[in-house]
């Protein structure tokens, strides 16, 4: 008797398992492949919940970010008039050296997760095809 040992990866099996498994029990195959689908959906809405949910909270980060900068620069304005220059002054650059730092450092961290991505990606090991068991 020989022993072969098979492993592939991935929601379903080779077409060769699925047909040994409908051979076994009529309709498992159909099933295999509902319960694969039924998976790959439910992973896809949840990711579509995810994306969508990340790009509130950075529109709303955007909106406080913007009212937060645009009150300091504007307090800063009102100061100036007020006989306060140097202090007028001191809150609209911080204001603005703030934003800067703020789009500078998101910037780098975004291209530091893109380049990270990519080398996962450049990485990743290709699955090898299984084979069939056999019989002698």
């Amino acid at each position: 008797m020989v022993r072969v040992a098979a492993e592939f990866s991935g929601p379903l099996p080779p077409p060769e398992y699925l047909a040994k498994y409908e051979q076994v029990l009529a309709g498992s195959a159909n099933r295999i492949i509902r319960m694969a689908e039924q998976q790959s959906s439910h992973r896809q809405h949840l990711e579509k919940i995810a994306i969508e949910s990340n790009a509130d909270i950075q529109k709303w980060g955007l909106a406080c970010a913007f009212i937060i900068a645009m009150t300091a620069i504007v307090g800063g304005i009102w100061l100036s008039f007020r006989g306060m220059s140097g202090a007028g002054l001191t809150s609209i650059i911080t204001a603005l050296a703030a934003l800067v730092g703020v789009f500078v450092y998101g910037k780098h961290q975004q291209n530091a997760e893109l380049k990270e991505k990519s080398e996962e990606l450049s990485q990743a090991p290709a699955s090898p095809t299984p084979e069939l068991p056999t019989k002698h």
